[in-house]
């Protein structure tokens, strides 16, 4: 007994200085962002004005910023009953139980071994002893042991898992939170598309009238023999391609309801939307500094995570190379009977180690280890694309949008002159001086120009839509309550 103790004494001290020599050579690189050249300011054109975003505000509720209460249900519907929210949603909760799950290995592993068997030995098996012979033999078996075990991170194995499944986690986050910007985004796109064709279906309706008046007038010119049977084909010819845009307009509004239908979760032949002529001005757009996006997308920092994740693979892969050892300790008792369990012939006790090293594996880890190394490489170029798109999406969007702003107050300019025409020359027509062209030729002047103003007005409200998902959703700063 006296040389068994320092054994074993020696024993724990050369494992301790082995795990503390080893734990100090974790392998995989550490993760640093990559530096990207960001440019210091957009391309602003009027009337924009720079605005300071919040990165870390809420991406929503963007939308409540145009005060439409009925865009306002509809979005909250969405988020209610989207499946693509719901499919997110779930991708997060099961990253987030990776995530737990592998945590759990950084911890020992604690565990009860319970058992009670009763067995019969053969008298026929082979023998362990050419002297002894066998004799069958009916025994219990039971076995009362708590065990402990725990993985030694010698080279970051374990840390690297970790490391990795936070990153999806959190990569799950952002792209839960992108799922939603999109969704919201999408539904606003397909609702003010709608909204602008009730506008020009409106035009259109209001200029038929107009029509319908100036064909009334040429018959009765007609019937006094003061106009010709030209001057009643010129404004019918008119009035019949004029009604052959109203059905045109008709079905695109449907394919867009239907569209806002499936967004909101609604089957839709149950879904409808009543028609709707209100003109609404999309709000001021505050677009801060092209440095933003890189915390304010949802979608870069889904790829920004990614590259983390894949960081840490690699010091998965690479602490193949090195020795896997684990501490094991188990202390119970062992008995064919229970009343003996807490006697002292019945305990039991093992404490030890386990290491585990590859010799040789016909380069098996060096394959992994360079796949992943790969696999990194291909999440900084996905990454550096996701910011150029973002960077270019931005851009369009602040550049068009300003461009719009200014073609939609010269078309309303345009509107007025071209209605100032109509009047003229229906009152020259009805006095005898001008011809039933003249007022046609007015006519078809003043509907594209109120059609072209209409759409104008709906491509100001669906770019808006585009440069707030392109800046990443909502930002700091008063929500206008929308008017009941």
């Amino acid at each position: 007994m006296s040389l068994a103790n320092p054994s074993r004494a020696g024993l724990r001290r050369g494992i301790t200085l082995l795990a503390l020599l080893l734990a100090a050579c974790a392998v995989g690189p550490q993760y640093k962002k990559p530096q990207l050249e960001m440019p210091q300011a957009w391309k602003v054109e009027e009337p924009f004005r720079v605005g300071k975003p919040r990165d870390d505000a809420p991406k929503g509720p963007w939308w409540l910023r145009f005060s439409d209460p009925q865009l306002d249900a509809l979005q909250a519907k969405a988020l209610a009953n989207s499946p693509n929210l719901v499919i997110a949603a779930a991708r997060l909760t099961q990253a987030r139980a990776v995530l737990a799950g592998v945590s759990g290995s950084l911890y020992p592993q604690v565990g009860i071994n319970v058992r009670d068997v009763r067995t019969r030995i053969s008298a026929n098996r082979p023998l362990t002893n050419n002297n002894a012979p066998n004799f069958s033999t009916t025994q219990t078996d039971m076995v009362f042991a708590p065990a402990v075990n725990y993985e030694i991170d010698l080279a970051g194995r374990v840390s690297s898992l970790v490391e990795g499944a936070r990153a999806q986690a959190e990569q799950s986050a952002a792209d839960f939170e992108n799922v939603r910007l999109l969704l919201t985004a999408d539904l606003a796109t397909a609702y003010f598309n709608l909204r602008a064709i009730d506008i020009e279906q409106d035009v259109l309706a209001r200029n038929i009238e107009l029509q319908r008046k100036s064909l009334a007038l040429a018959r009765s010119r007609r019937e006094l023999g003061a106009a010709s049977g030209l001057d009643v084909a010129q404004p019918q010819a008119l009035l019949d391609s004029t009604l052959v845009q109203v059905d045109v307009l008709r079905r695109t509004r449907a394919q867009f309801e239907h569209a806002i239908a499936t967004l909101t979760g609604t089957p839709a032949p149950l879904f409808s939307l009543a028609p709707r002529s209100k003109v609404v001005d999309p709000p001021s757009v505050p677009i801060g500094l092209p440095s933003d996006l890189l915390e304010r997308r949802p979608d870069v920092a889904s790829a920004e995570r990614a590259m983390a994740a894949a960081n840490a693979q690699i010091g998965v892969a690479a602490a193949a190379y090195y020795p896997s050892i684990s501490l094991g300790a188990l202390l119970g008792s062992q008995s064919r009977l229970a009343r003996l369990w807490f006697t002292g012939p019945s305990y039991i006790w093992s404490f030890g180690f386990t290491m585990a090293q590859p010799i040789f594996d016909g380069g098996r880890i060096n394959a992994n280890v360079e796949g992943t190394k790969a696999g990194y490489e291909a999440a900084v170029a996905i990454y550096r694309r996701t910011v150029l798109n973002a960077m270019q999406e931005a851009e369009d969007g602040i550049i068009g949008l300003a461009a719009l702003e200014r073609a939609h107050e010269q078309a309303k300019v345009a509107v007025a002159s071209a209605s100032r025409v109509l009047d003229i020359a229906t009152t020259r027509y009805e006095g005898g001086i001008a011809t039933a062209l003249d007022v046609i030729t007015a006519q078809q002047s003043l509907l594209a120009s109120e059609r072209l103003a209409a759409q104008l007005q709906g491509q100001r409200l669906l770019t808006t839509v585009f440069l707030i998902k392109a800046l990443g959703g909502d930002w700091e700063g008063p929500t206008k309550t929308a008017d009941k």
